[in-house]
């Protein structure tokens, strides 16, 4: 059976890419007779709010869109994560690293060229070394050390229903944060086991988030999860060729109720077929 998810951040309203997602990921389930559960990715809680939740979840069903049973919180689910990430540390695939955005910046425009991924600068510290800073209060990320982790798994892929059986690169991605000291997940690292929890099957989601999928491969075939199939949708953009985004502006389902649009009109927006539609 097709397991599907909607996995929105309480970080600002639903936008029109939001609400295409949504319904794109409804319909993935509904078409194959399977369950399509709703997610709340509210783990930053410096940027998550309790309103924009309530607006996410009334915006979705004004929308007509229906999710089988209870919506999972990440923020109630700090120990699935903390149990990951202690298995993740016990393989010895994880380090911490004391690295300022600051000097990662400037390691970014060193002169021998711009580096587009974190240069694993910390990778190689010693445990002594390690062990003084943690013990001093330096603040640390914990990275994912990409090449250990692929020296246990071999070699992996995917399925993408676009792009077919795509051959797994996370080292393309650095070693990438999954947890910081204060909060015991990152977005890698509660997504993919969130996804295994929830027993999603299909997770669709849009083209953007295609590089982050050869991360959460690792880390599926170090946590000896199954693997799920991808859809990398195309974005919804506006008149210029931009992708919306809440960062830039873009129209929210609130603003458009609030202008008297109809259900149907804001799905006919987002390019989907309504019942009215033919």
């Amino acid at each position: 059976m097709i397991v599907t998810r909607f996995a929105p951040s309480p970080t600002g309203y639903l936008h029109l890419g939001h609400a295409y997602s949504a319904l794109f990921a409804e319909a993935q389930a509904r078409k194959a007779d399977g369950r399509f559960l709703l997610r709340i990715e509210d783990i930053d809680t410096a940027r998550c709010r309790p309103e924009y939740e309530a607006a996410i979840i009334e915006d979705l069903s004004w929308l007509g869109l229906k999710w089988d049973g209870s919506i999972r919180r990440q923020s109630d689910h700090t120990d699935d994560y903390q149990a990951a990430l202690s298995r993740l540390e016990r393989m010895g695939v994880t380090y911490p690293c004391f690295c300022s955005r600051k000097e990662i910046a400037a390691a970014a425009s060193a002169p021998h060229g711009p580096v587009r991924v974190y240069p694993g600068t910390c990778r190689n510290r010693t445990p002594q070394d390690r062990f003084d800073r943690i013990l001093a209060g330096q603040p640390y990320a914990v990275r994912l050390n990409v090449e250990a982790g692929l020296a246990r798994t071999g070699p992996l892929a995917w399925q993408d229903r676009i792009a077919g059986i795509v051959p797994a690169t996370p080292e393309r991605e650095g070693d990438p944060v999954i947890a910081r000291r204060d909060t015991p997940t990152s977005y890698h690292l509660s997504v993919t086991v969130d996804d295994h929890l929830q027993g999603i099957t299909l997770v669709t989601r849009g083209e953007d988030l295609f590089a982050a999928t050869h991360v959460h491969r690792l880390l599926q075939g170090l946590l000896g999860y199954e693997t799920p199939e991808y859809h990398h949708h195309p974005l919804l953009k506006n008149v210029d060729g931009v992708r919306l985004s809440k960062r830039d502006g873009a129209v929210a389902v609130r603003a458009l109720r609030e202008r008297g649009s109809r259900s149907d009109e804001v799905r006919a927006m987002c390019s989907w077929p309504t019942a009215s539609t033919p």
